[in-house]
């Protein structure tokens, strides 16, 4: 952590910056703290002010609120549940190496974001775990029912079922409309990449938080009743469609929980975050917390993409 005081955020960040981003690479994630960007008008324009392109949000698991070109809310989730650990839109095509946190409001009580180190998870998980899901990817399906979870307008940027057609078959995602005009997709990933700057294997996936299991009891049982097993607004599988079980969820779990570091946010706090190095999560809270998102230098994952995956999807 990075403490300073009096300093105009735009000026210092600016004239840091090159550290910053080593100090990235070599940490995985950093928080400044002293920068005043919970002032009014003050968080927006400066993450729009870094030197780093950003990205539109496209595939969320849940709606942000767009602030700007690039710049927008933490996602909405309800603020008694957590939200575990995950590798922000790594179920995508391209997906943003670097997350810009600034908060603006922090909580009365918890809500931290918990950073976890993929190269740790990745040694600590079973090997033959590994190995599958190396071998044969995961699987991501999801439903677009118009009730629970994104829209497509949230999710595609259009409503269209023709543009959206196109945007699934340039993103290696599988797609079909049923008669009630539910959405439902899946695509395949790889669950372990290599990160572009160090070349260390990092677990980078969402396998774990998008599964059934990882939901409260309560809200799992409620969705199955309503939509059944196979109609959830998503879920997760291995890569040739088997089901994951519970156990298999709860020890992916179990490995992020022994490698998470956590720090309480304060107002006005900056947190840089490698996207691929770093899982990251958040825990529940009570209070306003207002955090603003900039998803920024974009990676794709074309090359990582493991023989069983691309031999049977579709992709660009």
């Amino acid at each position: 952590m990075v403490e300073v005081s009096g300093s105009d955020a735009r000026a210092w960040t600016a004239a840091h910056w090159d550290t910053l981003w080593q100090d990235v690479i070599e940490y995985g994630a950093v928080v400044v703290r002293g920068l005043g960007l919970d002032r009014p008008g003050v968080a927006v324009p400066f993450v729009r002010s870094l030197p780093v392109t950003l990205l539109t949000d496209r595939e969320p698991f849940a709606a942000r609120t767009r602030h700007a070109d690039g710049v927008y809310s933490s996602l909405k989730w309800p603020p008694d549940q957590p939200m575990c650990m995950h590798h922000e839109l790594s179920y995508t095509l391209e997906f943003p190496g670097l997350l810009v946190l600034a908060c603006r409001t922090a909580p009365v009580v918890g809500g931290a974001t918990g950073v976890a180190d993929a190269a740790s998870v990745l040694a600590a998980l079973p090997p033959d775990l590994v190995e599958r899901f190396e071998r044969i990817g995961w699987l991501l399906e999801r439903s677009y029912n118009g009730e629970i979870g994104t829209s497509t307008m949230d999710a595609f940027g259009t409503a269209d079922p023709a543009a959206i057609a196109v945007y699934c078959r340039n993103n290696g995602i599988e797609y079909d409309w049923e008669p009630d005009g539910t959405l439902r997709t899946r695509q395949r990933r790889p669950a372990v990449i290599r990160h572009p700057v160090t070349g260390a294997r990092c677990w980078f996936n969402q396998i774990a938080f998008l599964n059934e299991w990882t939901m409260a009891p309560e809200v799992r049982q409620y969705l199955v009743e309503v939509y059944g097993h196979g109609r959830l607004p998503f879920n997760t599988r291995f890569g040739d469609g088997t089901p994951i079980d519970s156990g298999i969820v709860e020890a992916i779990n179990d490995v992020y929980d022994a490698h998470t570091v956590s720090r309480p946010w304060r107002a006005g706090d900056l947190m840089l975050i490698d996207n691929i190095r770093m899982a990251h999560s958040t825990e529940p809270h009570t209070g306003p917390r207002d955090i603003v998102v900039g998803m920024a230098e974009p990676v794709r994952l074309d090359g990582h993409l493991p023989d069983a995956v691309t031999s049977s999807y579709p992709q660009p």
